[in-house]
């Protein structure tokens, strides 16, 4: 079979759990041809991961110099209803216009393969339109005291453009259509399925909309541009999730949250992550020093600021302990990593507290701790707890994804954001040698019975092979609909508006 596989900031761009888990799928399934269309900033990132000869990637950039040209008048009064419509539906992502935004975006796909959507995005008209939507809105704005500017309309824009690139470009061919994130990754996936019929599978570590929910917390864009920007990815993922002709959360937490995001129950099969046995025996001896090991890559998301707090609080009780935390930073969070050495050096732990960067073989930063502790406010089914599990080391994690679904018994879970609980257990099981060793020899034990990587590929293996057995015609949304439906769903939006925006459009 030929698979598309579509990343967005990993694979085979970067290192990590996600990562990880791409290359175990890969190189456990050599019968299949992947072709990875990965999602990234520049296009210019180099791959760190030595690709298998079954295996292709090509870079999908979302950002880099804008091009295009404005529409020429047919085009263009085409084009101002979609856009109206589209930017009337993610204003309001909660109404009927969820039923609709799918209709709107695949005319939007349709209208980028005759003409130049990223130049009509990027014309004078998509500002006015969202300024004339917003004003429509005006009570809403006026209730929270919020008055949206042009330049407000001029960046929300500017980055919805740059989101809806996947979109510009011609669906990828394949028997199967498999996205590893919700969001944005799903845009090729969509493509294919409206033009080909190509099934979708959609697996989600983290749950996508969660997690960009928690990080616009610390965005710099005012509120009306976070307010649209993410009514766009309330409505994509929704999308995503009725479009998929399989949901694979990687641990139920995930499913509870994709129901209640409007995924099908009955649509869900859980995988879990594998990690191979081989690749991590037991750690054997702990370090001679009272040592707390995290490993990761160094983002706001994994939380490193409580868990420097909470070692700061460990250090009353066991004032010869260390914190030793391996993994590389990505581009873009160096900020955050000056912002946690900074905590550190402030709360005197300068020496103690050390970051030591990547390591050639993870298993060295498990092997490095007397307690592995994972520190996020949000995760899937995380690579570095099950891993530090087959390596036979005591966990204490935040209760988060599907950690406590992984831990059982076997560990210690703590809530996130509580620097006074994780030290509290942490404390516990450094001064405890016998709970230690006990959980860490159950924590291997179940890694071995339950997350092994042989059985995550059947998995997929399975799936793959039932997905590409689906007639072209069964699958909803394929291409054998006409495409005139589409256009006329989105047209039929401005129906619903109110009669001032209906004016206007």
């Amino acid at each position: 079979m030929d698979i598309t596989l579509v990343t967005e900031g990993t694979y085979p761009h970067n290192f990590g759990g996600v990562s990880v888990w791409c290359d175990q799928l890969v190189r456990g399934m050599p019968e299949h041809s992947f072709r990875v269309l990965a999602i990234t900033a520049s296009g210019a990132e180099p791959v760190v991961w030595d690709l298998p000869g079954h295996v292709t990637a090509e870079s999908v950039p979302m950002w880099g110099p804008p091009a295009g040209r404005p529409p020429s008048r047919g085009a263009a009064r085409r084009f101002e209803r979609l856009c109206r419509a589209f930017l009337h539906a993610i204003l309001s992502p909660s109404g009927p216009e969820a039923e609709v935004f799918p209709h709107i975006l695949r005319a939007l796909f349709e209208y980028g393969q005759t003409d130049d959507l990223q130049g009509a995005l990027r014309s004078e008209g998509p500002v006015r339109w969202l300024m004339d939507a917003w004003r429509a809105r005006k009570a809403e704005f006026d209730k929270i005291g919020v008055r949206p500017t042009v330049h407000d309309a001029l960046t929300a824009i500017d980055l919805l453009e740059h989101q809806l690139r996947p979109l510009m470009r011609p669906a990828p061919r394949g028997d199967v259509t498999h996205a590893v994130s919700n969001g944005i990754p799903v845009l090729p996936g969509l493509a294919a399925k409206w033009t080909y019929g190509t099934p979708l599978c959609l697996t989600e570590h983290g749950i996508y909309l969660r997690e960009r929910y928690i990080g616009f917390q610390r965005s710099p864009y005012p509120w009306p541009v976070k307010s649209a920007l993410l009514g766009f990815l309330r409505l994509l993922c929704g999308t995503g999730y009725r479009a998929a002709d399989l949901v694979t959360p990687s641990n139920l937490y995930n499913q509870r949250w994709q129901v209640r995001c409007g995924a099908d129950p009955g649509n869900l099969e859980t995988v879990y992550n594998g990690v191979d046995p081989a690749c991590f025996p037991a750690a054997g001896a702990e370090p001679a020093v009272p040592t707390i090991s995290w490993a990761g890559r160094v983002d706001p998301i994994k939380d490193l600021e409580t868990l420097i707090r909470a070692f700061a609080l460990v250090k009353e009780e066991v004032p010869e302990a260390r914190l030793r935390m391996f993994g590389g930073t990505p581009k873009g969070g160096e900020r955050y990593r000056e912002r946690c050495e900074t905590l550190a050096a402030d709360l005197g732990l300068a020496e103690d507290a050390t970051f030591e960067g990547r390591v050639d073989d993870i298993r060295d930063a498990y092997a490095a701790g007397t307690v592995v502790v994972l520190s996020s406010i949000s995760e899937g089914f995380p690579y570095t707890l099950i891993e530090a599990m087959t390596c036979g080391r005591a966990t204490v994690a935040t209760d988060v994804g599907g950690v406590t679904e992984a831990v059982a018994d076997t560990g210690l879970v703590v809530p996130p954001r509580d620097p006074r609980k994780m030290a509290d257990a942490c404390v516990r099981l450094l001064n405890d040698e016998m709970s230690r060793r006990r959980l860490g020899h159950a924590a291997r034990d179940r890694a071995l019975e339950l997350f092994t990587v042989d059985r995550a590929v059947e998995a997929f293996r399975s799936i793959y092979h039932g997905l590409g057995e689906m007639p072209a015609e069964s699958v909803p949304g394929s291409a054998a609909a006409p495409s005139k439906t589409s256009a006329a769903s989105a047209a039929s939006v401005s129906e619903r508006r109110p009669a001032e925006t209906r004016r206007l459009a």
